[in-house]
């Protein structure tokens, strides 16, 4: 059998929803595209996205998880390529504290979330 699949979104849980909205959104251009919240307000999701749609990070917000979340050792991480001076938009990462990783020799860094999520940047290709 002959699978074909394309990526849709990927999820991670957050402790203040609009705290990581404005994070995405200066960050790196994401917008929210579509929500849905549990009648009872337990949960809020929120997917967000850049102009092309065609992938979503969807942003989870659970009322009774306060606490900030225990991400261990985990080196998993989402990477985005950004358009147009990559200098200058690694230099405004680093003005605003984001930056958690660089390795220049490779041409690549890491900023964090709210929640410590790491994102790696690069260069458009």
């Amino acid at each position: 059998m002959e699978i074909k699949s394309k990526f849709d979104h990927c999820n991670i849980n957050v402790t203040d929803l609009q705290k990581s909205l404005d994070f995405y959104q200066k960050a790196l251009g994401l917008k929210e595209l579509k929500r849905k919240s549990a009648p009872d307000g337990s949960f809020t999701l929120v997917y967000i996205t850049d102009d092309e749609h065609s992938f979503m990070l969807e942003l989870t917000w659970l009322r009774d998880h306060p606490q900030p979340y225990e991400l261990g050792d985990n080196e998993s991480h989402i990477c985005f390529r950004v358009a147009g001076d990559y200098d200058a938009i690694r230099n405004y990462h680093k003005e605003m504290g984001w930056v958690c990783f660089e390795n220049t020799e490779m041409r690549l860094y890491f900023i964090h979330d709210p929640d410590d999520y790491w994102l790696e940047i690069l260069p458009m290709k």
